[in-house]
């Protein structure tokens, strides 16, 4: 039985696989609908790390999408706001260990996946 030690180079590389938008948006809307319900802690520190990890994927997708623009291009800029401000909210933590700090830290994670999806869509990425 033969084991292959190196990469010949002749396998294909994985396509580049497109950001869920519609996962992103029905995760921020568990926090951000007008009828969610208040989680529990686990549920908070759980959609936390799920939306930071979305933040994590989306934002080089958006980026590379936005750099397509003009330099002068409004939707590129607004693009590249919402980048900077998730990336500021992921190096952010919650003021305190209590329910309230982690729902609204939580909260303000959901608003930037929330803003990612749509300027992925808008910038040409599929909905």
């Amino acid at each position: 039985m033969a084991h292959r030690t190196a990469d010949s180079g002749t396998e294909s590389k994985p396509e580049h696989i497109p950001i869920d938008v519609e996962a992103m948006r029905e995760t921020a809307a568990r926090l951000l609908s007008e009828d969610a319900e208040l989680p529990s802690l686990e549920e908070v520190e759980t959609l936390t790390l799920l939306l930071r990890g979305m933040i994590m994927v989306a934002i080089p997708d958006v980026e590379t999408a936005a750099g397509k623009l003009p330099k002068d291009d409004v939707p590129r800029a607004c693009a590249l706001a919402c980048i900077g401000e998730a990336r500021m909210r992921l190096r952010l933590e919650p003021s305190n260990g209590t329910l309230p700090a982690g729902v609204a830290h939580a909260q303000r994670l959901a608003r930037s996946v929330r803003a990612l999806a749509d300027h992925y869509v808008n910038l040409g990425g599929h909905s």
